[in-house]
């Protein structure tokens, strides 16, 4: 009998805390292609695996040199009922619906290469997209999710269009949309849809969700030369008696697929975002400004905390986790931590330090082993914060492409920066630098071994 794992999006509730929050990606490529929305240019969309850390990112094929264009705000540009990218010359269209897909199949790293500048349009909703990733299904992988906390309330307001977000204790996305045509309402009535990510099921409640327009806007977008390859049946057009040759798969579709455009727009801020969302007869603009503003509190949020004012950790904590001490505790703040992905710490150098009085006394150098250990030391407690690794010791194993570039001196205050290159319960591998003055003192890559804490 075969068995498989059942996934958020695949058709089943669940409760957030059972999630995972490590990165995903799929676990074989798969292909979509047909006419884009709006020009009708044919499209052969191929998702590829990535590599965790990889991110979303599109590739247009068909130009030479071949354009890679991040999935992210700052690579945004303004198109009218639809979001697009672009980098240099290279243009993708009418990524929303896709962009949803793996929001809410939540797949972290993707390349999404396409021969053509639009993406394909199938019947206007996220099942072309999220139906095959389902068929391949998806893969853990070892690093942990971005997560972008909303920790104060932004509020959007522009032309009678509202789009807000406050901050929510659990590690969930909350999405409501309130739908309301004012005197276009005896077509589309107000309408409200609810939705949490990883909670309820985006394959069944969102996805089928299709892009629609009124009869008149569909009519301004055939006049603009907009959208001649399609007819009322093979899109949702609204009339003054409802859908046009054409039946509603929900009776608020068209709320649904607001939410739906959003959940796609708001992940490319590069990442998971906790917070809870409430909108109203917002749409595309709003969403990516939404998108700024978000990495904009973030970046705020870091620079505060931690920071020389407020380290991630102080000398106190330093000594609770590593069992170093004088002379060899060599990192004396840790300004940055990022979960057991990345750290920042500092070693200020002083002419007391007790190798200086027998290494070249007349020119004081610090040896270029301790400052290998240094950067050790900031590799271990990066480790700590990872949770199987609680209560654990990093032993250095071994080392490799160990480069001394630049002497240190009395005086010098050492950057350390370590980053994770992999990590098990047992062991772990980092990536170390040591600068001065924005200049590269020595690199290192590191391996340990992670031994209990009271082990002899």
């Amino acid at each position: 009998m075969e068995t498989r794992t059942v996934e958020p999006g695949s058709g089943e509730q669940r409760d957030s805390s059972t999630r995972s929050t490590k990165q995903h990606t799929l676990q074989a490529p798969i292909t979509v292609a047909g006419p884009g929305l709006m020009h009708g240019q044919e499209a052969i969309v191929t998702i590829d695996p990535a590599p965790p850390g990889h991110g979303i990112v599109f590739e247009r094929v068909d130009l030479e040199p071949p354009v890679r264009i991040p999935a992210h705000v700052k690579h945004a540009i303004d198109r009218d009922r639809r979001t697009a990218l672009k980098k240099g010359e290279g243009v993708v269209e009418t990524i929303e619906h896709c962009m949803s897909a793996l929001a809410g199949y939540e797949i972290d790293n993707a390349l999404i290469r396409i021969n053509g500048p639009e993406m394909p349009l199938g019947d206007g909703s996220a099942l072309p997209w999220i139906e095959p990733m389902q068929e391949v299904g998806r893969v853990e992988q070892d690093s942990e999710r971005r997560l972008y906390r909303v920790t104060q309330p932004i509020i959007i307001e522009e032309n009678g269009c509202v789009l807000a977000a406050f901050p929510t204790d659990r590690r969930q996305m909350q999405l409501l949309y309130e739908l309301d045509y004012g005197a276009n309402s005896d077509r589309i009535g107000r309408q409200a849809c609810s939705f949490s990510l990883g909670v309820d099921d985006y394959s069944a409640e969102l996805s089928p969700a299709r892009t629609y327009s009124l009869r008149e806007e569909a009519q301004a977008l055939w006049d603009q030369g907009y959208c001649r390859h399609l007819s009322p049946s093979e899109v949702l057009v609204i009339g003054e008696d409802g859908p046009i040759e054409n039946e509603l798969r929900f009776h608020n579709e068209p709320v649904r697929h607001k939410v739906l455009d959003m959940l796609g727009d708001l992940y490319l801020v590069g990442g998971e975002i906790q917070g809870r969302f409430v909108a109203s007869r917002s749409g595309h603009t709003l969403n990516r400004r939404m998108c700024e503003l978000i990495i904009e509190q973030d970046r705020l949020l870091q620079s505060e905390e931690p920071g020389p004012d407020h380290p991630a950790m102080d000398i106190r904590t330093i000594r609770r986790i590593m069992p170093h001490r004088y002379p060899m505790l060599l990192v004396d703040r840790v300004l940055e931590i990022d979960g057991d992905r990345r750290a920042v710490g500092v070693k200020n150098v002083s002419i007391n330090e007790p190798f200086f009085e027998g290494h070249y006394p007349e020119t004081p150098i610090m040896p270029g082993v301790l400052l290998v250990e240094a950067m050790a030391q900031l590799g271990g407690l990066l480790l700590s914060q990872k949770l199987e690794h609680t209560g654990k010791i990093a032993v250095l194993l071994s080392l490799d492409r160990v480069k001394l570039r630049h002497p240190v001196t009395p005086g010098d205050q050492v950057v350390l920066e370590t980053e994770t290159i992999r990590a098990t319960s047992r062991t772990a591998s980092i990536r170390g630098t040591a600068s001065v003055g924005g200049k590269l003192a020595a690199e290192a890559n590191i391996r340990f071994m992670m031994v209990d804490g009271d082990q002899e």
